[in-house]
């Protein structure tokens, strides 16, 4: 078992009532990264509706209050099951008050017409790339990360643009189901470093579609996935930042979007 399956692990307390404990090594700046929150949420959900044919397609998470290090429940009951698909709401506690809301959908999938007019960024592979160093005063989670920037200019270098991506895993490498996937739309620096010097941007809402049933056939332990990020409006406080995470085969799995509070510097 990797560190994040550990950290991401829910135990059954009834039909739809799980506890887990939140572990440190996910820590950020105020409190636990919000997609390691999410990740641990998809674990609940799956446990619930117990059914490997119905894969993660819709997570919407709202962030109510960073919870400290330790146990959490979270409540997943079943709003509706019907021939293909299956919504769950599930509500993260500590202490018994509300840390996080989500609303999850999960299918089978579905016959119909495809197409795709989007296209991964031509970027150099994984090991052209130099894995980020240590940083000094870094959050604990960046231990456990494995990035290899090939998009953007470097944080707080204050460039024209929101922009920033690159290559991801985890330091420890796994297949990247549902769960891991929902961290990575949350695990890369936030675009707005790149163009603003803030304090941080803690998240107030995530959604995340899932755009490939997880895991992906042939997937290895040892694949990045390459992480896209933009912002393109800070206004009142809040800045919004839209992701797209690719399968290093060129597959899109996942499109983000989230809106955050703009915390000042210093």
């Amino acid at each position: 078992m990797t560190p994040f399956d550990a950290d991401t692990a829910v135990t059954r307390l009834g039909p739809n009532r799980f506890a887990a404990k939140l572990s440190r090594r996910w820590w950020i700046v105020r409190g636990p990264n919000g997609g390691y929150l999410a990740a641990l949420l998809v674990r609940a959900v799956e446990a619930t509706i117990d059914d490997l044919s119905r894969t993660a397609r819709s997570l919407t998470v709202h962030y109510l209050e960073a919870p400290a290090e330790g146990e959490v429940e979270v409540d997943t009951p079943i709003v509706r099951t019907g021939r293909s698909a299956t919504t769950v709401s599930a509500t993260m506690t500590q202490g018994g008050r509300p840390m996080a809301l989500a609303l999850a959908a999960f299918s089978t999938p579905r016959p119909g017409p495809e197409f795709a007019d989007v296209v991964m960024p031509p970027v150099p592979s994984p090991e052209e790339v130099e894995p980020r160093g240590p940083i000094e005063g870094a959050p604990p989670m960046l231990a456990f990360l494995d990035q290899r920037l090939a998009i953007g200019a470097p944080p707080m270098s204050r460039a024209a643009e929101a922009v920033s991506g690159g290559w991801l895993r985890l330091a420890e490498p796994q297949v990247a189901d549902a769960a891991v996937v929902a961290f990575y739309t949350d695990a890369w620096m936030p675009a707005v470093f790149s163009r603003i010097d803030t304090g941080g941007v803690p998240t107030v809402s995530l959604t995340i579609h899932f755009r490939a049933t997880l895991p992906r056939p042939g997937a290895t332990p040892d694949d990045f996935h390459l992480a896209v990020f933009q912002s393109r409006l800070a206004a009142e406080g809040f800045v919004e930042e839209d992701g797209e995470l690719w399968a290093p085969d060129g597959t899109l799995v996942a499109q983000s979007r989230q809106l955050a509070v703009i915390l000042p510097a210093g």
